[in-house]
């Protein structure tokens, strides 16, 4: 943020201070082009609220996991946080289990939430696959709290 022991002041009126990467760029370009080819930003949408559908309707028929958001309205229907009844000790052999058994990796709550999952469910994801990790999560929780 110096240069030659004087403050760059540009950076604070959105001059940049490095060559933006080309890289970044031309992967900015490929994901727009996978969204127009997925049908465009409602089609992005639309998967993304099939995912949490089908979410919805995994901790719906459980007693055991909570949507982290009480409230619908204010749920993300991409990074999906849940959370479970179990101590916080349980939640992270919870993780470690599907960890090691290669199932879901990065699937803790964040440091600061509540002990608890994060789903990934934005367009990216086919439901079908959400779908295969629902019967992990029963087994796991099952192991953790026997």
């Amino acid at each position: 943020m110096t240069k030659g022991g004087k403050l760059i002041e540009g950076i604070f009126k959105g001059a940049t201070i490095n060559t933006p990467s080309m890289l970044c760029v031309v992967d900015y370009i490929d994901a727009l082009d996978w969204v127009d080819g997925i049908g465009g930003v409602d089609a992005a949408i639309e998967k993304s609220q099939a995912n949490l559908a089908v979410l919805t309707n995994f901790v719906e028929s459980r007693d055991w996991i909570q949507f982290l958001a009480k409230n619908p309205d204010q749920r993300s229907n991409t990074s999906v946080c849940l959370t479970l009844d179990a101590t916080e000790e349980q939640v992270k052999a919870l993780i470690k289990l599907l960890d090691e058994e290669q199932v879901a990796y990065d699937i803790g709550a964040y440091r600061d939430a509540p002990a608890g999952l994060r789903i990934w469910a934005g367009a990216t994801v086919e439901a079908a696959d959400i779908e295969a990790l629902l019967p992990w999560l029963d087994w796991a929780y099952a192991e953790v709290t026997k």
